[in-house]
């Protein structure tokens, strides 16, 4: 039975025990550090979509391009620098309700799509 620092192992790694021990076979990321908290930042500051949003988007056949989602995350820090909260974000023809302080799109819809042309549960709007 093979042995790897002092202990019997049942089977033989594909390159055998001595690549075990070959210090260029670890992966080292001693010259680009990740700082774990600075991607938990990023990605907390990302913007989310809930799983409403998410079946409303299929079934009302929405699409969001990369610029899209960036004018969005703007009107959202518009909104969030005046303390807003819960807000209309009209976006061309597409209208978003979302949540600002969460970065969080709860619904959305098409401008055909709004019924009797009426939204509630919102604090503010802004057309990005």
């Amino acid at each position: 039975m093979p042995e790897i620092n002092g202990i019997n192992v049942p089977f033989v790694p594909v390159g055998g025990t001595n690549t075990l021990n070959n210090p260029t076979n670890r992966i080292s990321n001693k010259s680009n550090p990740v700082d774990f908290n600075s991607i938990f930042t990023q990605e907390l500051n990302k913007i989310k979509f809930s799983n409403h949003a998410q079946t409303r988007m299929i079934s009302r056949e929405i699409s969001l391009d990369t610029q899209d989602i960036q004018r969005l995350e703007t009107a959202m820090n518009k909104v969030g620098a005046k303390n807003g909260r819960d807000s209309l974000v009209m976006l061309d023809d597409k209208a978003f309700i979302v949540n600002v302080p969460n970065k969080t799109v709860i619904t959305m819809f098409t401008k055909d799509q709004l019924q009797q042309d009426v939204v509630t549960n919102i604090d503010s709007a802004v057309f990005a």
